[in-house]
């Protein structure tokens, strides 16, 4: 098994609710909405973890923990080993880089490309001054763009060049690890085709360790070598990709490959309920997709099932497995 080069231990992450003034005078107790619950994850050393579930259920907000965006409310996060603290050193933050789902309001659009890619390179002294340019230029090249576009305002691309750029800024850096979080999901399909290949080729050629955040489960299938599925700020199942794929073990990645488009003999298109969340408080207790699975039993209401091994490395969180 390769070494684990970003890992989380028991990490949880809750906001507060906004309380009004009638609410602070009286002292009314801060109701905290747990976005990532306990989350226990490793990213190897050159692999691309897939992280997928519903909009909703914290996996960008699992990511920002991940990058340092966010404090973790309680848990540690490890870089090759180390704990890492809340304020994290340069090397720490220049290590873990994030490209965002959307690439226009990421980017300053007060700044040419140039500038974006220059006051990183620079800030961090990757190399000379002197070669501060060539270096951008070499940037541009590996996620395909021209070198005209160092004089170009982010407003002058299209969606998918933009996404680019964005790869781009976050590569400036030389990361170990690149936290891709729904990169290709605003953009047209062919364009989406093209992005997921160019993450995919520039994993290979330049080693990184990748983390891949969406809630298409298809397209996470085509770049992950283990997939991660998240529920209301739970991992409820993790393993090899193919073996989670083919043996799906808690009911709701069930439901997750269940909404994949698939045509049948009828020419319909087979998708999953969409169904409504559980509120926050009751869901808090129990299994969390008890609201929603077809198979809960008496215990789901009351038993938080931790991940339990299915088969080799493949783990599900559910009392039936």
């Amino acid at each position: 098994m390769s070494q684990s080069v970003l890992s989380a231990e028991n990490v949880v992450k809750h906001f507060s609710k906004r309380q009004s003034i009638v609410d602070r005078l009286r002292k009314k107790e801060v109701f905290k909405v747990p976005a990532i619950d306990g989350v226990t994850l490793d990213l190897r050393t050159g692999e691309t973890l897939g992280l997928v579930g519903e909009s909703g259920c914290g996996k960008s907000t699992l990511g920002r923990t991940l990058v340092g965006l966010y404090a973790a409310s309680s848990g540690s996060i490890s870089l090759n080993g180390k704990k890492v603290d809340a304020e994290r050193t340069l090397e720490e933050r220049r290590s873990v880089q994030m490209v965002f789902q959307d690439p226009f309001s990421s980017l300053n659009p007060r700044m040419t490309v140039g500038e974006v890619l220059r006051e990183a390179i620079s800030f961090h002294k990757l190399v000379p001054k002197e070669k501060v340019e060539d270096r951008s230029l070499e940037i541009l090249s590996l996620v395909g763009l021209p070198m005209e576009a160092l004089k170009s305002y982010p407003r002058q691309f299209s969606g998918g060049q933009r996404q680019r750029i964005g790869i781009a800024r976050a590569l400036a850096l030389e990361p170990k690890v690149l936290i891709a979080d729904e990169v290709v999901s605003a953009l047209d399909v062919s364009v989406q085709a093209s992005v997921v290949n160019l993450l995919m080729d520039l994993k290979r050629d330049l080693g990184l360790t990748m983390l891949f955040i969406s809630h298409n489960i298809a397209v996470v299938r085509q770049v992950s070598d283990r997939i991660a599925v998240m529920y209301l700020g739970r991992i409820v199942e993790i393993g090899p990709t193919e073996e989670v794929f083919n043996n799906p073990s808690h009911p709701y990645t069930k439901l997750l490959l269940s909404s994949v488009p698939k045509m049948t003999s009828g020419s319909q298109i087979s998708s999953a309920p969409d169904g409504e969340i559980q509120s926050i408080k009751s869901a808090m207790v129990g299994c969390r997709f008890r609201g929603r699975c077809p198979v809960a039993i008496a215990d789901c209401a009351t038993v938080d099932p931790n991940l339990k091994l299915v088969e080799g490395t493949h783990q599900a969180a559910c009392l039936l497995v």
